[in-house]
């Protein structure tokens, strides 16, 4: 099996009871192949990051914040009276929303509620991922967090995975053994915000100004304030939407490029990136940006400018898989570590429609670890990120599957997967022609739906926002029918 053990994959554990952790657990069953599939779950029930949290007292970052090694995450406790359970941050806030529409976001066997809004609610997500999870919860050992993961003896033929995890409630550890590990943690746990010059000293003479999205959670904490939103992809674009209905006007949201995400909206002025947190032996809470314009008396700056990478489980292989965090080293298709094919990873690009792209990874995962489907050799596997690196560079872009080229990995995996016996295992979706007009489009479908306001929440399909698929459909297909009459 090319650069995989001699020895079959049989046992397998998997790190994260999340969204990507679930979907890997029934592709692996699905094989019928796997003797033993463990989950490692921190939180109390699935849902990964989808799950809602209260900030407590103990939500601080550094500023900036451009380490990745973080320590293990660790929780607040519930205190409504009954049994206490560990609570983790998360990145949801109070009224989030999909930046994906409900005919993209959806697993392929099991679709949202149609009578849902279309780009849906983080309530209505979560509940459509405790459903998705009741299979294989009796797999999930849940309020346990994987402290480390090592393989055991790297330079042998069989390889041999420790794993080991500690009982957040009973506080008592343990070790288990495995023949391969997949790693769906999830990357929004460690968030990024960038160095800027003055700004460690404007955050100790103006401490909690500057924050990140990871600790935003309702507009109204900005009332009257004076507010900078620093980033415009799509929590940029969501959150600045939200907080300019409360701050003082004009709502800055301060980037690097015009975004597609935005919707139009009073009380808001786009500046360019900030440059210099200026002393504040000079002028009070103020900034300098690209242009030179200088803004005094900023009450708070929300950073909406992503995440970093990180795997504090696994010490042993950290100079091997990260760097700066940007992204992660040494990775096959995004998915399987080179040297040790025996350990995969979930979900790793940005810019995709997360849960389909699941389904096709785990598909690919399921039939090569269950040697119905092999990898190129080491070099060859090399090979490919070097390429990847020679075309994006060897930073954040990596990872970033811009439109078409999330939709083509997630149709190059379904024909990877497909290559083996369609009879045996799960298969994902594959993406057709409608589909793909749908992901061009939903940059300005999101801004129509935006557009709508309050009466956005009883909008339910594309075609009420003025979209037709089938009209276009027919176009392209005239236009068609015309070229070749003239050839």
């Amino acid at each position: 099996m090319g650069s995989l053990p001699e020895a079959p994959i049989r046992r397998i554990a998997i790190i994260g009871g999340g969204p990507a952790g679930v979907t890997a657990a029934r592709y692996l069953i699905a094989e019928n192949w796997f003797e033993t599939i463990d989950i490692y779950e921190q939180q109390a029930t699935t849902g990964g990051a989808w799950n809602y949290s209260e900030l407590s007292s103990e939500n601080t970052i550094d500023v900036p914040q451009t380490n990745p090694d973080q320590p293990l995450d660790q929780p607040t406790w519930s205190d409504t009276g009954k049994v206490s359970v560990p609570i983790f941050t998360s990145p949801m806030y109070d009224r989030l929303e999909t930046n994906i529409p409900k005919p993209l976001m959806s697993y392929s066997d099991t679709p949202l509620p149609p009578e849902c809004q279309l780009f849906p609610h983080r309530d209505v997500v979560t509940d459509y991922l405790e459903r998705y999870a009741e299979d294989v919860k009796p797999l999930i050992q849940f309020q346990t967090q994987v402290i480390d993961v090592r393989l055991q003896n790297p330079q042998g033929i069989h390889d041999v995975w420790t794993v080991r995890s500690e009982n957040l409630i009973s506080g008592l550890q343990s070790t288990a053994l495995y023949h391969a590990v997949i790693v769906s943690s999830g990357h929004y746990t460690v968030p990024f915000i960038p160095s800027v010059p003055g700004m460690k000293e404007w955050n100790t003479a103006y401490p909690l100004v500057i924050s990140h999205s990871k600790f935003f959670r309702k507009p109204e904490d900005f009332e009257n304030k004076k507010v900078i939103v620093v980033g415009n992809a799509a929590s940029g674009v969501d959150i600045a939407a939200q907080i300019v209905s409360y701050c003082a006007p004009p709502l800055l949201i301060s980037s690097r490029s015009e975004s597609f995400l935005l919707s139009s909206s009073a009380g808001r002025e786009d500046v360019p990136e900030i440059i210099e947190y200026i002393s504040p032996s000079v002028k009070n809470q103020a900034v300098r940006f690209s242009d030179g314009r200088v803004e005094t008396d900023i009450d708070a700056i929300v950073y909406c400018t992503g995440y970093l990478y990180s795997y504090p489980f696994l010490p042993s292989l950290r100079s091997q898989l990260i760097s700066d965090g940007l992204r992660v080293k040494n990775l096959f298709q995004h998915i399987f570590y080179i040297e040790h094919p025996s350990l995969a990873f979930l979900t790793l690009p940005m810019r995709i429609l997360p849960f389909p792209l699941c389904e096709a990874q785990s598909a690919v995962i399921a039939r090569v670890w269950s040697n119905r489907m092999q990898l190129p050799s080491i070099k060859k596997m090399h090979e490919w990120e070097d390429g990847v690196i020679a075309e994006k560079g060897d930073g954040k872009d990596f990872h970033t599957l811009n439109f078409p080229q999330d939709f083509d990995y997630h149709n190059f995996l379904y024909d990877w997967a497909a290559q083996t016996d369609s009879q045996v295992g799960k298969m994902p979706h594959k993406w057709n022609e409608k589909e793909r007009w749908l992901r061009q489009k939903f940059p300005a479908i999101k801004k129509a739906f935006a557009d709508r306001g309050d009466d956005r929440h009883s909008v339910t399909t594309v075609e009420e926002l003025g979209f037709d698929c089938e009209a276009w459909l027919v176009s392209e297909r005239e236009a068609e029918d015309r070229v070749e009459q003239c050839t």
